[in-house]
């Protein structure tokens, strides 16, 4: 009897523990349903590390606009961005890693428990407008892409949209985004807003609803040879609210621990690798102008010279320049748009005959001295440069589009993307070709290979519209 008591507890105790067997299968570590703000910070901080990133199976652009070149693989300062898929990676990284978790974020918004109305709107504009950045880089880097049908996992072979429709719709997005902002209202928590979430709350909106304004400029400069009256519209409206002061400026802070950290110091410090130099382009251009901001750029070779390599041959890592100190540093923050490239757009504006304030030499003086200055050096540095016959906006050699574009080149240094946008926009500087190159200066990438074996009609539809799938054929908005 004794015996039967014992195993009927022993039958009740299993029967307790196996009664919700399921529970075991509970993910405690990976959950099915994530927050919305998360989402948000993921996003901004995919978006900056593949725009900031000097991994060549992802990002090329220093490489392409010749600020750097390499020492022993030489594909990349040569156009081949095949061996390695890089357009692959780069379109992967926007549509997986940014623009499906701010979709997924902005879908959570309005069930988010504990915030008010004001700030689920803010919150969503905020999406919006991160998500018009990421559409824009991902259509001027390839023309038409899946848009109105795309991140739907219902969809399997979305069609491609027009280039210049999607542009136009993310416009009238950008404008919808803005003015939804109430800086009476708070945005996304600090730490959750990566970006400017540093300040009050109310300061945090005004500073997304000047990037946004800025933000505005920069897409509305790019169509400007295409479209000059909606361009024109558009950068006037957008004027006296965008950026205005470097305390405006959009930057994306890393830490000095991982796995917050600049992907350059993993790239280059951690890894322990020798594949990137200066390129003598741009350290010609440097030593020529003798620019403060060479050494800010730049440490110098084992002999302590200033020395760029060849672009697209192979090059001892001892004898050249390479990326400075300050570059590398572990917690070096990323640039996503700021006041040095809001004020070179103004001055172009004011070129092409806009109605904003101040003058275009004005402009670019600013735009300049603020470069300087972020980087490290002086006003007085500024002031010798900017006296200098071969930079003053009066004397400098060529038009108004050399003047800006060789100046917002050398400014634009550790932000390849945007040097990349802005080397075909204005033609200028002129880049030699490198010493092998697979093809013309490249005005886009390819799409990816997988694009074509599993979306293949829509792939050939897409290539067939934008005339043919190469990397030198000219995109939507570069008419010159």
């Amino acid at each position: 009897m004794k015996k039967l008591a014992i195993l009927s507890i022993a039958a009740l105790s299993m029967a307790s523990c196996t009664k919700n067997i399921e529970d075991y299968n509970k993910q405690t570590k990976a959950p099915s349903q994530v927050p919305a703000a998360p989402l948000f910070s993921n996003a901004v901080r995919n978006l900056t590390d593949v725009l900031t990133s000097s991994n060549v199976n992802t990002n090329v652009y220093r490489l392409v606009v010749q600020h750097w070149t390499t020492t022993t693989y030489t594909d990349e300062p040569n156009y081949d961005f095949f061996t390695r898929n890089i357009p692959g990676r780069f379109w992967t990284t926007l549509y997986r890693d940014v623009l499906s978790d701010l979709k997924e974020c902005k879908r959570l918004i309005p069930s988010t428990a504990g915030i008010t109305p004001g700030t689920k709107t803010n919150q969503a504009a905020i999406v919006d407008i991160m998500q018009v950045y990421a559409w824009s880089v991902l259509v001027s880097t390839y023309g038409n892409v899946p848009y109105s049908q795309s991140l739907d996992v219902n969809n399997l072979f979305p069609e491609y949209d027009d280039a210049k429709t999607i542009y136009s719709d993310l416009l009238t997005k950008l404008d919808a985004a803005i003015a939804a902002l109430n800086p009476a209202e708070k945005g996304f928590d600090i730490n959750q807003d990566l970006v400017y979430g540093g300040g009050t709350f109310a300061n945090q909106i005004d500073q997304w609803a000047k990037f946004a304004n800025s933000l505005k400029i920069r897409m509305a400069m790019l169509i400007a040879d295409l479209d000059d009256a909606k361009a024109k519209a558009a950068v006037e409206a957008a004027d006296a609210k965008a950026i205005a002061t470097v305390a405006d400026n959009a930057i994306f802070k890393y830490q000095s621990t991982t796995p917050n950290q600049n992907p350059i110091w993993t790239d280059l410090v951690q890894s322990k690798r020798q594949d990137f130099i200066a390129s003598a382009t741009m350290i010609d251009k440097l030593n020529a102008l003798s620019d403060p901001r060479l050494k800010q750029y730049f440490r110098p070779n084992d002999n302590n010279a200033y020395v760029g390599g060849t672009n697209g041959s192979t090059n001892t890592f001892a004898l050249f320049a390479k990326a400075s100190n300050k570059m590398v540093a572990i917690d070096f923050p990323s640039m996503l748009l700021d006041y040095v490239e809001t004020e070179f757009f103004r001055a172009e504006a004011k070129e092409r005959g806009y109605n904003v304030a101040g003058s275009a030499e004005d402009h670019y003086k600013n735009a300049i001295r603020a470069s300087i200055k972020y980087w490290g050096g002086t006003d007085a540095e500024a002031d010798i440069y900017l006296a200098r016959p071969d930079v003053a906006y009066t004397t400098a050699t060529g038009t108004w589009k050399e003047k800006i574009g060789t100046q917002k080149w050398l400014a634009m240094y550790n932000r390849g993307f945007e040097a990349w946008t802005e080397v075909r926009r204005l033609d200028f500087p002129v880049l030699a070709p490198p010493t092998s190159p697979k093809s013309g200066f490249p005005t886009r990438f390819t799409y990816p290979s997988n694009e074509q074996t599993l979306n293949n009609k829509a792939y050939k539809a897409a290539a067939a519209a934008i005339g043919g799938d190469k990397v030198d054929v000219k995109l939507f908005w570069d008419k010159f």
